[in-house]
């Protein structure tokens, strides 16, 4: 049987060779450890029990459960779980532990970036994750899920295709977009499992949905933009009015915090909002982290603010973090969105932390074909147990239903 290589998150591994890598580079890891991972990999689709490991990884040798534990623990630490959050090792009372992180595999010695990647995890549907190339050369992760017709989903940070759909904090989200459609989304240049070289211009953002739509064999469709992701879909919509249909905001912005700051305190706000973020990423300071977290999910407890961070930590380096961030802050996409003619539907929270209602009332005015609906709430991204969740859906839903030429095409 040939060799596999398993891939999850930012992490290869390569039982094989002995070798754990993250973000293509060699991870520390200790030789029973890195056993262990490969056998809860290996077996991912059942509870492996703690009998079944201690003879397989120890043998008759010092095969405790102390020593299992102390495993457990380098594992966690190698591939930054914990045992609390146990997002990627899920310990099963009594029984074992499971490995439950989304995981794709491709033949050892194989291009680590292949055509077409079979996405599983426990207890759901299996994915394809396909991969495009851009006009200039990129080449850019993307998937479906669903069936019907398309709604194409602009790519915003944090994104990782190959960790969201099992992500809990998401899983209402797939749900909704799903429901009766077929939802299409990819990760941009710079994060999850897209070419590592950041996108630094709205020209090449553009690229890689024209890569993504064409891919998938759409002429003309509906667009979703939601919170970082409403810049591009708004400027998509207005250089490519022949492909949108409709477009739907939610949580948008026309221009970043420093783009949009007037006064000197706003400036201010903007440059320590910029710092914070950055300086978090960069020293994974919890605190820091955390500050980001609760104005995206600001209805949220701590230890769902700590979820989000982590995510956020394994869906790009450190590096294009900083720069995505400094993207955000300046975008400025007012002028384009005075040339959007296709019908528009923008939701906003009433109170949301990053997306001012001033910015969706501002949207409304300028797209002529357009009408807001503002739900109460503060958080960002919406929650499934918030009232505005259900109101967005059934928002969302009228406004498709009216979308009959693109439903006719598909």
């Amino acid at each position: 049987m040939r060799s596999m290589i398993y891939h999850f998150g930012r992490f290869d591994l390569d039982p094989g060779l002995g070798r754990l890598r993250r973000d293509r580079r060699p991870a520390t890891i200790e030789p029973k450890a890195l056993a262990l991972l490969c056998h809860l990999v290996r077996h991912r689709d059942r509870v492996v029990s703690k009998k079944e490991l201690l003879d397989t990884v120890w043998g008759g040798e010092f095969g405790t459960e102390a020593a299992l534990t102390t495993g457990l623990r380098a594992v966690r630490l190698a591939i930054g779980d914990t045992g609390r959050q146990q997002r990627l090792i899920r310990t099963v009372y009594r029984h074992g532990y499971q490995f439950v992180a989304p995981t794709t595999t491709v033949p050892a010695g194989s291009a680590m970036t292949p055509a077409l990647r079979t996405i599983d995890a426990p207890g759901r549907s299996r994915d394809l994750i396909r991969f495009s190339r851009t006009a200039d050369g990129k080449h850019v992760a993307w998937a479906a899920a669903g069936t019907g017709p398309p709604l194409v989903k602009t790519a915003n940070w944090p994104s990782a295709l190959d960790l969201e759909r099992a992500m809990p904090m998401f899983a209402h989200w797939f749900e909704g977009l799903t429901r009766g459609r077929q939802l299409i989304r990819y990760d941009p240049r710079g994060c999850g499992l897209s070419d590592a070289a950041f996108g630094s211009t709205l020209d090449e953002w553009i690229k890689d949905l024209d890569a993504v739509a064409d891919a998938a064999g759409l002429d003309r469709f509906p667009l979703l933009g939601v919170a970082q992701g409403s810049p591009l879909a708004i400027a998509y919509a207005a250089r490519r009015p022949e492909r949108v249909s409709r477009l739907i905001l939610n949580a948008a912005i026309t221009r970043g915090r420093a783009a949009r700051a007037s006064t000197a305190t706003e400036r201010d706000e903007a440059e320590l909002d910029l710092r914070l973020g950055v300086t978090g990423w960069r020293t994974q300071n919890l605190s820091y982290l955390r500050y980001a977290a609760a104005q995206l999910r600001a209805d949220d407890p701590a230890e769902k603010w700590d979820e989000f961070a982590e995510y956020e930590r394994l869906t790009v380096s450190t590096a294009n973090a900083a720069r995505y961030m400094q993207w955000f802050s300046r975008v400025d996409v007012l002028d384009l969105a005075r040339h959007v003619s296709c019908p528009t539907l923008i939701v906003n929270s009433r109170s949301d932390p990053r997306a001012p209602l001033a910015e969706a009332t501002e949207l409304a005015r300028l797209i002529p074909d357009s009408r807001m609906v503002v739900l109460d709430g503060r958080n960002h991204l919406l929650t499934a147990d918030e009232p505005a969740w259900p109101l967005f859906l059934t928002e969302l839903d009228a406004f498709l239903a009216q979308d009959v030429p693109a439903a006719a095409e598909f």
